[in-house]
């Protein structure tokens, strides 16, 4: 394979204010280099309503929070944004969250971190969207939605919107350690 020039763009600051850019910079590179999965990290659904229009016809996994983090049985994803994205053809995956779940749990009742919190503080060293990125990507690959031998693009952001993407390659988490990241796309430079 012959080298690539890639031209990542890095906004002024993180933020929503850049999700539409964001899906923008990732349509293009996903139409370039012919990736066809489309991962996307939403709350309330906004932007994977948004990521599922722009990308329909791509196999766009769109992932909410876990039900339960807001508080107890409260899932943030409307249902009127779960039926929009459903109906543009996306998948929307609700699962235990790849770097919190039960390690949470030990966090909150013991006052100590857990393996998996550390290995998202240290991804956060590239910002928040960076780490969703990362996480949502082993959330998909778990749950069968992607492949882990075909590239995606994984797209986060830092709390409403967008503002990172990355090209990567998913893992299961189970092997967590090759998870590769190939191309940041976009991310914010100071957050």
């Amino acid at each position: 394979m012959s080298d690539t020039t890639i031209q990542a763009v890095y906004f002024s600051s993180a933020g929503g204010q850049n999700t539409e850019r964001t899906l923008a910079i990732a349509k293009a590179r996903a139409e370039e280099a012919g990736i066809r999965n489309i991962l996307v990290a939403t709350t309330s659904g906004e932007t994977g309503r948004r990521a599922a229009e722009i990308f329909a016809g791509y196999n766009v996994v769109v992932v909410t929070h876990s039900t339960g983090l807001k508080a107890p049985d409260v899932q943030e994803l409307t249902a009127e944004n779960r039926a929009a994205i459903e109906r543009a053809g996306a998948k929307v995956l609700t699962a235990q969250h790849g770097f919190g779940g039960v390690g949470r749990a030990v966090r909150i009742k013991l006052g100590t971190y857990e393996l998996e919190e550390i290995i998202a503080y240290t991804l956060r060293l590239f910002g928040q969207g960076a780490k969703v990125a990362c996480e949502i990507a082993i959330m998909a690959a778990d749950a069968g939605l992607v492949r882990t031998d075909e590239d995606a693009i994984a797209i986060g952001g830092s709390g409403r919107g967008a503002d990172t993407a990355l090209v990567l390659r998913p893992v299961n988490a189970m092997r967590f350690f090759d998870l590769k990241v190939r191309e940041v796309l976009c991310k914010p430079r100071d957050f």
